[in-house]
């Protein structure tokens, strides 16, 4: 970790102010709460916490009466087009879109033409190399069970990152430093291992100190590992996906796999480090990384403020590894879901490109923070925090390959480019984008001033210099905002008692309030979250993890908040001119702008002003965009990926984006989970739902997907939901089930597992237009060429991107070969073939 970690007494100490803290302003902020005289009273007529603690004792965790609202009752927000809408909105408005019927009749004709398109071939990639006798090098032993000699018993090497691991005995316990047999796993029980000569290997503490004396067996420190039976395998989740992943045939063919544009792998590290349980790996395992707070274990649940807020219930069963009672769950925003093994399985599953957002929020950071003063914790600086979360990404990526072999051996390939992207694709690993959301990135806030107005905290050189360096870091996504006005954009703001909450905190960062005004979008939908005077604490929060720490400190002790006109609201607030700025150096970087959380004024300037470019580098990650924006955004070759939500909603959005797809590019579709913290997770359907997934079932590539299992825990998507990341391969079985559901012969399932499958093919053409290479020229007849200029520019010895910069993005890429098309003085479409060799040299063009 990388933060003096709190014992719990410190913690619990720590929770005993936060509760205080917490359940005065989560619990009494309502107006409507006050009894007599002005008494702060809790729902149901209770005046303490203690008397909803003891109301709640012994009720089913699921059924507290008097609990806050939880943050993922509102399934008109965590279902709806645009998690930008307020949910009143969405209820009273019927949508008016801003295509005409005939635009979308031809967008699903050409979209069900694309799926009839030959798919591209997939071979199995076999998940590692086999296993020796003796290990091939240092990195081989990993997951292995192995004799040092052949008298000595057998050992199971348990990998903490690479070239060091665990020695596990067949009695469950570890070799120690000093060669003895201890209980538990301890910095003293890390071996280093090194090569010795003759395929011998030495094994030193990797602790060092006085106990560095290398592991001697029988006077030998040079020890030759030998296969062997009769290991007990060291307890972690299991994956339950059976058979190989898959890749392509060449390394530069048409890929085949899931996309997921928006998560939060690192979160453990914002706001401080404290208000997040449990990560995404630990060098001793599940065991270690699978654990509560000390907090909320302490106290045996009732410690959770966070997690109180956010779910609505006052309690949960604190036990994480290995029985996961309460956690993970769909609506458990403070506790781990991308733990590695999870990944592994959505990988395995079929997910094969990813963004994982680093995150932060620095005022909402400053405020939970100052309640662990003065014990450490992470910077709140924004920036800080985005370095300290790519350094993670960076060391997950290491813990891994140390997993799977190796350095470069593992599935988690963080990836900078869409060719490389598409490289890893085809081998039959997971492409890993690294992707930034922030309120204040670099340091682009402003403050209000009576004497000169908005005052920028940044310049365009602070920008120029900054952007440059995420881009060294490896970003290769953007959103220009997260929760409050900045120096670059307006916000779309929150709604209901979040939005009453943020709000304020907005005022801490700038000086000033939202400026929501009333507006009329033509669309009927396409406004701002509409903003109330006071709280109301009724109103459900499906992104409610801000407005939670907003609670804790008490932010309705801040000035008045502005009484906003009628709704519907659009914030007057749009993009700047750094805010152009900075998109310009994103274009100019060939990073990716993600337009979401903006005010709809700043997102349509943002349109505007990329439009006038040419550029394609866009996607909307989450569904924080607006349906006035969707179809702009897939014509101006943008990529989109709707927030995840639950299957039954997400099958709604599909049918409406499918409306939208625009027939210049190839289309595809992905989600966005947003787990971490940030975004409440897929509910189930029920046991008893109609046309409910049945495990085993066949995923991406025929492997045979069964039911997940972590410690004692066994998930079911029917009854579990999207409980953690390990589900979303069941998540995307159960939307073709849905999606089937209202007719079994309407061949919907078949069709939105084929345009889900289509999702990461759909970002890499995305990502190669925003490198400058046309749109394809048989969709786009404008781009085609004579043949003879094709076959002038077309050299043998070409690589396949100097190919793509000649005629443009291939038609089709199925195997050694793309196609494309050209013209002549008589005939307006002649189709060609470019055939490659293995290593993606060009051979020949025929006609």
């Amino acid at each position: 970790m990388h933060r003096t970690p709190l014992g719990p007494l410190a913690r619990l100490t720590c929770s005993t102010v936060v509760a205080v803290a917490v359940v005065t302003a989560a619990l009494v902020l309502p107006g409507d709460t006050t009894g007599r005289g002005g008494t702060p009273v809790l729902a149901g007529g209770m005046q303490t916490y203690s008397d909803l603690v003891k109301q709640t004792q012994g009720l089913p965790h699921h059924a507290v009466a008097g609990a806050p609202p939880t943050a993922y009752e509102d399934e008109r927000t965590r279902n709806a087009i645009s998690r930008s809408i307020d949910p009143a909105t969405v209820d009273a408005v019927e949508a008016d879109d801003p295509t005409t019927p005939l635009q979308r009749a031809i967008a699903r004709g050409y979209v069900e033409r694309e799926r009839a398109m030959a798919d591209p071939e997939l071979r199995g990639v076999p998940l590692r190399a086999p296993r020796r006798l003796h290990p091939q090098n240092r990195y081989a032993l990993a997951g292995g069970c192995y004799r040092l000699t052949p008298s000595s018993g057998p050992l199971f090497f348990q990998a903490t990152d690479l070239g060091r691991y665990l020695l596990y005995t067949s009695d469950r316990r570890f070799v120690g430093s000093g060669g003895e047999i201890v209980d538990a796993p301890a910095d003293d029980t890390v071996w280093t291992v090194r090569p010795a000569g003759g395929g011998r290997y030495s094994f030193t503490p990797a602790a060092g100190g006085a106990s560095s004396a290398p592991l001697s067996i029988a006077g030998r420190t040079a020890l030759l590992p030998t296969r062997a039976t009769g290991c007990t395998a060291y307890p972690e989740s299991q994956v339950n996906v059976q058979g190989d992943p898959t890749g392509g045939v060449t390394p530069f063919q048409e890929v085949r796999g899931y996309v997921d544009a928006h998560t939060h792998g690192m979160a453990f590290e914002f706001l401080g480090g404290h208000a997040h349980c449990g990560k995404p790996w630990d060098r001793f395992g599940a065991p270690y990384a699978l654990v509560d707070c000390p907090d909320h274990t302490a106290t045996g649940g009732y410690g959770a403020v966070l997690e109180a807020i956010l779910s609505g219930k006052p309690s949960h069963d604190p036990v994480g590894w290995p029985t996961f009672k309460d956690w993970p769950a769909p609506h458990s925003l403070t506790h781990e879901g991308t733990y590695y093994k999870w990944m592994e399985r959505a990988w395995r599953g079929g997910l094969r490109l990813f963004t994982n957002l680093l995150v932060e929020n620095n005022q909402l950071c400053q405020i939970y923070s100052s309640l662990y003063a003065p014990l450490d914790h992470n910077s709140c600086d924004d920036m800080d925090s985005v370095r300290l979360q790519a350094r993670d990404m960076y060391a997950f990526q290491d813990y891994i390959d140390a997993q799977w072999g190796g350095p470069g051996k593992g599935w988690y390939r963080i990836v900078k480019n869409p060719f490389e992207a598409r490289r890893v694709i085809n081998a039959g690993k997971m492409a890993v984008i690294m992707g930034i959301e922030t309120s204040v990135p670099f340091g682009c806030t402003f403050k209000r001033t009576p004497l000169r107005g908005d005052v920028p905290a940044c310049s365009a050189d602070d920008i120029d210099r900054q952007v440059a360096e995420v881009h060294r870091m490896g970003v290769r996504q953007m959103e220009l905002v997260n929760k409050f006005d900045n120096a670059l954009s307006g916000i779309a703001g929150d709604n209901g008692s979040t939005g009453v909450l943020v709000n304020g905190a907005n005022f801490l960062e700038t000086g000033t309030f939202w400026d929501m005004r009333h507006c009329e979008p033509a669309d009927g939908e396409s406004s701002d979250h509409d903003q109330y005077a006071a709280p109301d604490i009724t109103a459900g929060q499906q992104d409610a993890l801000f407005g939670a720490v907003a609670q804790v400190a008490g932010l309705a002790s801040l000035p008045a908040l502005p009484f906003y006109p009628p709704a519907p609201h659009c914030n007057a607030r749009g993009l700047t001119t750094l805010g152009e700025h900075t998109i310009d150096q994103l274009i100019k970087r060939k990073m990716v702008f993600d337009p979401d959380h903006m005010s709809v004024k700043a997102r349509n300037e943002a349109l505007d002003h990329i439009e006038t470019t040419g550029y394609h580098g866009i996607v909307s990650s989450h569904s924080w965009s607006t349906p006035d924006a969707y179809p702009r955004i897939y014509e101006m070759g943008g990529f989109i990926t709707p927030y995840a939500g639950d299957s039954t909603g997400f099958v709604d959005k599909w049918r409406r984006h499918v409306g939208w797809a625009d027939p210049r590019y190839y289309f595809g579709m992905g989600y966005g989970a947003d787990i971490n913290g940030l975004g409440a997770q897929g509910n189930p359907r029920g046991a008893d739902a109609k046309n409910p997934v049945t495990y085993p079932f066949t995923g991406l590539g025929g492997v045979r997907i069964d039911r997940q299992v972590s410690g004692e825990r066994v998930f079911d998507i029917n009854v579990d939901g999207v409980a953690q990341y390990g589900l979303y391969p069941d998540w995307i079985e159960d939307i073709a089930h849905v999606a089937d559901s209202v007719d079994p012969q309407d061949g919907d399932g078949a069709a939105i597992t084929e345009d889900m499958t289509r999702g990461a093919e759909a970002y890499l053409q995305m990502w190669e237009r925003a490198y400058g290479i046309a749109p394809d020229s048989c969709r786009n007849p404008g781009n085609r060429q004579q043949v003879d200029a094709v076959r002038r520019a077309l050299r043998p010895g070409m690589s396949t991107t100097a190919v793509m910069r000649a005629v443009g993005q291939p038609y089709t890429r199925l195997g050694r070969t793309f196609g494309f098309c050209a013209r002549t003085s008589s005939d307006p479409k002649v189709l060609m073939t470019a055939t490659f060799d293995r290593g993606g040299h060009l051979l020949a063009v025929r006609s």
